[in-house]
């Protein structure tokens, strides 16, 4: 039994990935690769029907930018340390590095 719709439940999909026809690709190929490039998905329309998706590589090794400023501000807020709590911090940082220097675990 197939099912009825009112109208009331139907849904509306709209598609933002873009579209180009194969003359477009002929012929603006320059303006399609800029969406591609862009990071947009472009569908590729033969005869009024979709055929193919051309997509952006993922480029591997590409590392996002990091932003210390935010990181520094997330972690210790508004916090300003002295010059020698950078030290003892510094300090601390470089005893923990060194393989070489003994460090007692039992006592």
């Amino acid at each position: 039994m197939p099912l009825r719709s009112t109208g009331a439940d139907l849904m509306i999909c709209f598609s933002l990935m873009r579209r180009a026809s194969v003359a477009d690709l002929r012929n603006h190929f320059r303006r399609i690769s800029a969406w591609i490039e862009d990071g947009e998905a472009v569908e590729i329309v033969k005869r009024g029907r979709a055929f193919a998706r051309l997509m952006p590589i993922a480029e591997p090794g590409k590392a996002d930018k990091v932003d210390f400023q935010a990181q520094r501000k997330r972690i210790w807020g508004s916090r300003v340390f002295s010059s020698a709590e950078i030290k003892a911090m510094d300090d601390a940082e470089l005893d923990d590095e060194n393989p070489l220097k003994s460090k007692t675990c039992c006592r």
